[in-house]
């Protein structure tokens, strides 16, 4: 089955929408939840209030518009940036398959929305080096990131992420630093001078990531664990065939590698820190986690190890399917 998506045929997209149906088969019984938290950000506001009422056939078809357009774009910007030596559709078919992994990513959340944002984040820190207006564009990263934390808060996580690619990526220059740190600020300037001017500023706190540790996975069972088991198996698979071709690589492709890196170890860690986080908020991961899980797709010669590791997961989808509909 990974032979398919190992061409750059055109046609995979057609082969990704049927991967995406096939994946989240339980949605044609039960449509997919609307999960809203009104204190998390502007998109649980939006959610809660514009989708609420919306039929199940509309809320099907949209969450499937936003993880097949999110796994078709993480795909196009890695190829772009030829992270990987060839041309394929292992990204997409990676990021769909590991939707179904858990049962909180098979619904339409602020977390998953954020996902885009991420993306576009990780876009313009990959255009940094060697650019010709570095000012511009770590000020407009600074607002990205600020806006992103607005419209959900658990990505303030992403600050550490940016900091660290301007460290690895430019040569220390304080004004670099000062512009991006004042990008970051300014939404956050404008919103708290609109509240004062509303006499609402005692509301602030609504607009701001809350710091809370605790354990997101509240009904953990033995399946929970097999699948959590599995994406880390697959990941430390996908880690040593990156690892084994990363060398042969340019700089600045391996710098943004190292960004890909650091944003799956920040962001995996983002569902213990902020309050009303969940394991919904673990979907944050899945873009550096299908980035460096295709490099195990994608790589070996013998198909026989990507066809295990493909089957083995259509193996925990079929039995999360299984146990939604039975819910």
């Amino acid at each position: 089955m990974v032979f398919i998506f190992r061409d750059k045929s055109i046609i995979n997209i057609f082969f990704l929408i049927l991967l995406s149906i096939a994946v989240h088969a339980q949605l044609f019984i039960n449509a997919p939840i609307l999960m809203v938290n009104n204190n998390d950000g502007f998109i649980s506001m939006l959610l809660a209030k514009y989708l609420t009422d919306i039929s199940p056939t509309f809320l099907f078809i949209a969450y499937q518009l936003i993880i097949l357009l999110q796994a078709i774009r993480l795909n196009m910007v890695l190829s772009d940036f030829r992270m990987f030596q060839s041309t394929n559709y292992i990204t997409a078919m990676t990021y769909i398959l590991f939707t179904g992994m858990i049962s909180q990513w098979s619904s339409i959340s602020a977390a998953l929305i954020s996902n885009s944002l991420v993306l576009w984040i990780f876009i313009l820190l990959s255009r940094l080096y060697n650019n010709q207006s570095p000012r511009t564009l770590l000020f407009n990263i600074g607002m990205l990131v600020s806006l992103t934390i607005l419209a959900y808060h658990p990505t303030a996580i992403l600050i550490m992420v940016v900091l660290f690619a301007l460290a690895v990526v430019r040569p220390f220059r304080i004004v670099e630093w000062i512009l991006l740190l004042l990008g970051v600020l300014l939404p956050y300037y404008f919103l708290t001078a609109f509240l004062f001017l509303n006499d609402q500023i005692k509301t602030i706190l609504n607009y701001s990531p809350i710091f809370h540790l605790h354990y997101p996975i509240l009904h953990p069972n033995l399946w929970v664990w097999i699948n959590l088991a599995y994406l880390m198996m697959v990941l430390l698979i996908g880690l040593y065939y990156w690892q084994r071709y990363n060398n042969r690589m340019v700089m600045q492709i391996r710098k943004n590698w190292s960004v890909m890196l650091v944003l799956l170890l920040i962001l995996v860690i983002a569902p213990f820190l902020f309050e009303g986080a969940g394991m919904d908020t673990a979907i944050l991961s899945l873009i550096p986690l299908s980035a460096f899980v295709a490099n195990a797709y994608g790589y070996p010669k013998r198909l026989f190890l990507p066809n295990l590791m493909f089957w083995a997961g259509v193996v925990l989808i079929v039995h999360n399917n299984w146990e939604l509909i039975k819910k």
